[in-house]
């Protein structure tokens, strides 16, 4: 008497343990979205704006050289001094104090973003000056001045 076994494969696939998973990984995510801030510079490029601007208010420009001397409105600071003086604008100031950097064209990049690593853990407002006043030393030739 042969008895043989009929097995046929199954058609189904068993979904439960799938979408189990698929919850906790929304879960998990969800969570943890909440938790990571984003580490961003409070920076403005300039451009132009529709908010009229004040002619009496001054803003202060800190520029920087090429080999990593900080000027303060034209005036040679560290950057120890530079913080210090940044801080107590900003503790006189009504709203957020803001300041323009503005780089000579090849300072490392590094010199500029210890300037905008200082306005971030300061909370003040940086714009970064991308462009020099140009000023006509001959005809076709321009010289940037700052």
């Amino acid at each position: 008497m042969g008895l043989k076994k009929r097995t046929k494969p199954m058609a189904e696939f068993n979904v439960s343990s799938l979408t189990d998973i698929i919850f906790l990984l929304l879960i998990f995510f969800m969570l943890t979205s909440g938790v990571v801030s984003p580490n961003a510079l409070n920076l403005q490029l300039p451009g132009n704006s529709s908010v009229p601007s004040n002619s009496s208010k001054r803003t202060d420009e800190v520029r920087i050289e090429t080999d990593g001397h900080f000027f303060l409105n034209g005036r040679a600071t560290s950057l120890l001094l530079l913080e210090e003086e940044m801080k107590f604008r900003n503790s006189n100031a009504p709203q957020p104090y803001t300041f323009v950097i503005a780089p000579d064209p090849g300072t490392p990049v590094e010199h500029v973003v210890t300037i905008m690593d200082m306005a971030l853990r300061l909370n003040l407002n940086a714009i970064l000056s991308s462009e020099g006043k140009k000023q006509v030393n001959t005809p076709g030739e321009f010289k940037f001045n700052r």
